[in-house]
């Protein structure tokens, strides 16, 4: 296969994990796109860096934000390495990170980096801006202007 066709392929797991995993909360699509051996270098909080921990957390934001989906706004890939650039909405309706349902519309971007291979994603690094979405959701104030 030619590195243009990884890429595309690798783009392609990344893209249906965002949207029917992440966004439609299909766990059974999850259960094929993962590795078992998957690693997250960059876990969220309280989060455990491995397949079974990114299978909590999407169940976590799931709950919290029932009508959780995101807008990918672009991706690039080298081989099976795939960059996301994405803006995640949704309403908060359950308790995440230790704040109680505020029913407030909130988005957050986020960029990461998935390892493809074979099919399945086996690592990943990715920065969340955490900060906003605490500050949508009454956690940290917000500065005064």
């Amino acid at each position: 296969m030619q590195s243009t066709d990884v890429s595309e392929a690798a783009k392609a797991v990344v893209r249906r994990n965002t949207e029917e995993v992440q966004g439609g909360g299909d766990f059974e699509v999850f259960d094929q796109l993962f590795a078992d051996d998957f690693l997250d270098h960059t876990p969220q909080p309280n989060m455990i860096p491995t397949k079974e921990g990114v299978r909590d957390l999407y169940q976590r934001l799931r709950t919290a934000f029932p009508d959780f989906h995101a807008d990918i706004h672009w991706q690039a890939a080298d081989g099976g390495l795939v960059t996301t650039f994405k803006t995640y909405r949704g309403t908060h309706l359950g308790a995440f990170l230790g704040v109680e349902p505020t029913g407030r519309e909130v988005q957050f971007e986020t960029v990461d980096a998935m390892r493809v291979r074979d099919g399945r994603i086996v690592e990943h690094w990715g920065v969340a801006n955490l900060f906003s979405l605490m500050q949508q959701l009454g956690g940290f104030p917000k500065a005064d202007s």
